[in-house]
């Protein structure tokens, strides 16, 4: 019988939050080390622990993969990552990703990957086409991007 943690094949759908983080008009991206995607552009995020808060596991998930710490942390959007596996029509992964908006705190800004992350950059987010991201990612940044913009215009 399976786990119903484990990552692969789970039994349930596995909690994951993520963060759209900014500095200075740019986005945190991370390449991601272990699968789903390894070796993908993507936002810095993990799973959550048992007994941590969702914003609790978006403080120390970028932080452990980016070294960057966050402040001004919004709740942004909820996504489904499933990806089908060769079992009798079984998901491979079965993620329900949150995701928040958040900024770099200013003490913090120089991103060293860590933990699951090989890479992590500052992009323009005029570029993000450039980094082979997921097409719902790019739709979570834009989001947030308009969401930044509308709160820093107030």
């Amino acid at each position: 019988m399976t786990n119903p943690g484990d990552r692969h094949n789970p039994t349930r759908p596995l909690i994951g939050v993520g963060g759209v983080v900014w500095h200075q008009n740019k986005v945190l991206l991370i390449r991601r080390g272990k699968p789903p995607k390894a070796g993908e552009w993507s936002l810095p995020g993990g799973a959550q622990e048992l007994g941590e808060t969702v914003v609790e596991t978006l403080i120390r998930e970028v932080f452990e993969e980016t070294s960057i710490r966050i402040n001004n942390i919004e709740f942004l959007e909820i996504v489904d990552l499933i990806v089908q596996g060769e079992e009798h029509g079984k998901p491979r992964y079965h993620y329900t990703l949150i995701d928040f908006s958040a900024d770099a705190a200013q003490q913090s800004t120089r991103p060293t990957p860590g933990d699951d992350a090989i890479d992590s950059i500052w992009a323009d987010p005029d570029a993000l086409e450039t980094y082979g991201l997921w097409e719902k990612t790019i739709e979570v940044i834009r989001k947030s991007q308009q969401q930044r913009m509308a709160r820093l215009s107030d």
